[in-house]
């Protein structure tokens, strides 16, 4: 089976026993309260999720498996030469739970390697789309075609047990993981690089060959994808990719058709959208000032006549998160070691040191610190990679480590379809008139 496979499923086994266990005892004890607020506002901080990944807390940042980001980038293994952690490894972290040794990390990276192969039909429907298509829309769809090799959805329709479905949901989470960064980098060099293709190089470790492949062959951007990668792939269960995918696979939806949803709401300008945001505020910022190098006090000015204009200033503000993301810290000291000169680089160093106080001043924002999207732009143009609606695909191919192994963990512990109760703004009126519960 693999010992990867075999460490996951004694994991799961016993956590399994564990839950059945806290239902049984537990069951009946309230986690929470629902406001009328919460019902109406996204349901904003409302535990009805259970993701064994990570865990965001308001003011120490997103924890995987109960680590932080800095004591990912220290415990977690690298490649040769390297000092930027290995996706592979912090994979392995989300789904056996333990801290990867060197050999666990080149042991899924040598997996994916081996399962790399796209077939040449999904690389037909993308050429389908017109080049104009945004790079989500053709992410999202090459998704859909890869669905085709599904080994879950085959076995469920030849008719299995129920206790075998997360181990199909492992081989496509294995294969699926493993064929992304060839899908994006395609669509990358098919939309900005006149088609001109970069053949995989099996010898490079995951992020290492996506760089090779969209043709950034710099051993610093390769460290820049790896740490990418990393951090950003995963933030709990209740953001919308993640949130969506778990969803969708709850109706036991395959995990191709699990993350094709998950990616169509990771494209929104509210979710993963919004790091191309930050990019474009700032190029507009320069062109208003005139200046690609404008001093912290044009860009305090220019901080408040957004505001005063209705707008947001991206890169900004998050729903639980309350400090400065850890994410952003990682990438600032990431740019301090790689390219502390570079002037956007430095320009989002500024709006760091004085968009909080102003922000905060308004009284109306609850958080007034960086998140990861703030930082993230800046470092992959100071390489090159210019092209803002791609940075969403990036964020994609990342985040499919932290969904997918979360799926896994759905299927290992038979989690049900996800079905909460609606009510209407009628019995909402009438509940809070009577002050009791209406049937």
């Amino acid at each position: 089976m693999g010992y990867v496979k075999d460490s996951f499923k004694a994991k799961a086994d016993a956590q399994a026993k564990e839950i059945k266990t806290l239902i049984e005892q537990y069951g009946n004890k309230k986690l929470d309260d629902v406001t009328v607020a919460q019902a109406y506002q996204g349901m904003r901080g409302i535990p009805g999720l259970v993701t064994e990944t990570s865990l965001l807390d308001a003011n120490e940042g997103i924890r995987f498996r109960g680590f932080s980001i800095p004591e990912l980038r220290v415990k977690l293994p690298k490649a040769e030469g390297g000092s930027e952690p290995l996706p592979e490894g912090l994979f392995y972290l989300m789904l056996v739970g333990d801290v990867p040794t060197q050999e666990h990390a080149e042991h899924i990276s040598a997996t994916w390697a081996r399962r790399s192969h796209v077939p040449n039909y999904v690389f037909d429907v993308i050429e389908a789309l017109p080049v104009s298509a945004h790079p989500m829309t053709q992410f999202c769809a090459a998704i859909l075609a890869l669905q085709t090799e599904s080994k879950f959805a085959k076995a469920y329709t030849e008719g299995m047990s129920k206790k075998m479905h997360w181990d199909y949901v492992y081989e496509d989470t294995m294969t699926l993981i493993a064929r992304l960064p060839r899908v994006a980098a395609y669509i990358y060099r098919r939309k900005y690089k006149n088609g001109e293709h970069i053949q995989p190089d099996g010898m490079l470790d995951w992020s290492a060959n996506f760089a090779h492949m969209m043709g950034f062959d710099n051993d610093s951007f390769k460290e820049l994808m790896r740490l990418y990668l990393t951090i950003h792939a995963d933030h709990e269960g209740g953001n919308v990719s993640a949130h969506a995918t778990h969803l969708v696979g709850s109706a036991l939806s395959d995990p191709y058709l699990s993350f094709a949803a998950g990616m169509t709401g990771l494209a929104g300008p509210l979710h993963g959208l919004a790091n191309q945001e930050v990019i474009r505020w700032i190029d507009e910022m320069y062109k208003e000032l005139n200046s690609e190098n404008p001093s912290k006090e044009q860009i305090a000015d220019y901080i408040k006549k957004t505001l005063l204009e209705g707008k947001v200033v991206p890169g900004y503000g998050h729903a639980v998160l309350r400090k400065t993301d850890p994410r952003f810290t990682a990438q600032m000291e990431f740019a301090k070691t790689h390219c502390p000169d570079d002037s956007m680089i430095q320009t989002v160093w500024h709006i760091y040191e004085v968009a909080p106080a102003i922000l905060e001043s308004t009284g109306k924002i609850k958080n007034p610190w960086p998140n990861v999207d703030a930082h993230s732009g800046a470092l992959l143009k100071h390489y090159g990679l210019v092209e803002e609606d791609f940075y969403t695909v990036l964020f994609g191919v990342s985040r499919s480590l932290g969904v997918l192994a979360s799926l896994c963990w759905d299927r290992a512990l038979g989690f049900p379809i996800e079905r909460p109760k609606s009510i209407t703004t009628e019995w909402i009126k009438k509940f809070v008139k009577e002050g009791e519960k209406v049937a």
